[in-house]
């Protein structure tokens, strides 16, 4: 498997800058803002990440376990890694390294680690008509999917670009795609994004359309920016533009209520 080359990523600019635009904009209210005292504003931030946290989380269980205890299994998981991974952060930790995946499965799927501990997949792994790249292929294609995000300076970018090629190599026997949500969003909250997220089934199915016609069209022609890649990122962008937004709507009304206005 080829991975595919960072320098063909192309985007919808004027996103990624109202993104950076209504990011700066929370944290003027955050900075500057006369009606919050600063605990306030702090944990007002806090608390509308972690409710974006936790929608993650129960959609994701709700879509993806099989029964009412498995999804109770995999929430409280999920959960202690998006706790795990806030703790990293307020250390001012960043995800930069295969060690910290390995962390991330030991929380999110620790029965596969059991299975086998600190290791990639040793076995053949097909996601729909996708065929993954064989077990040894897997620890190099890994190595360089981490080199190659270094060259990679745009944060959004650097996450979305994780996200399709991690999936796409499938390196674990289980959890892969939990991992890979996880460490995105880990990217992204580092420097002050806010997570990105799956809300409903019916973006789930678009997701999962959306990343199997542009492995089919990587498969085809190696190496290729093709239209169902670039509909990839561009969603993508959108969601995490729609969860800006949600972030600063929750900092803004924070501060009416706090004036006595606009409050319900």
């Amino acid at each position: 498997m080829e991975l595919l080359p960072v320098e063909l990523i192309e985007v919808d600019q004027s996103k990624i800058d109202r993104i950076n635009s209504v990011t700066k904009s929370i944290y003027r209210l955050v900075t500057f803002s006369r009606h919050h005292l600063d605990d306030d504003v702090l944990n007002a931030y806090l608390n509308s990440i972690h409710n974006l946290q936790e929608l993650l989380g129960i959609k994701n269980a709700q879509m993806e376990a099989q029964n009412e205890e498995e999804a109770a299994t995999y929430l409280e998981n999920l959960q202690a890694a998006l706790v795990f991974v806030v703790d990293e952060l307020k250390s001012g930790v960043n995800l930069t390294s295969e060690v910290q995946l390995f962390q991330l499965l030991r929380i999110i799927s620790p029965e596969t680690n059991a299975r086998h501990p600190n290791q990639y997949r040793q076995t053949l792994v097909q996601i729909g008509a996708h065929v993954c790249p064989g077990p040894a292929e897997v620890p190099a294609l890994m190595a360089d999917l981490f080199d190659r995000l270094e060259s990679i300076p745009n944060t959004i970018l650097r996450a979305i670009y994780l996200h399709h090629e991690m999936i796409r190599i499938h390196p674990f026997v289980d959890g892969n795609g939990r991992i890979t949500r996880i460490a995105k969003n880990w990217m992204l909250m580092f420097d002050l994004y806010s997570p990105i997220f799956v809300n409903d089934a019916a973006q789930k199915k678009l997701y999962i359309d959306t990343l199997a016609m542009s492995f089919a069209e990587l498969n085809k022609n190696p190496g290729s920016w093709n239209e169902h890649t670039a509909a990839f990122f561009e969603q993508e962008i959108d969601r995490l533009l729609k969860n800006t937004d949600y972030l600063f709507d929750s900092i803004d009304r924070i501060g009416a209520q706090r004036r006595g206005i606009g409050a319900k």
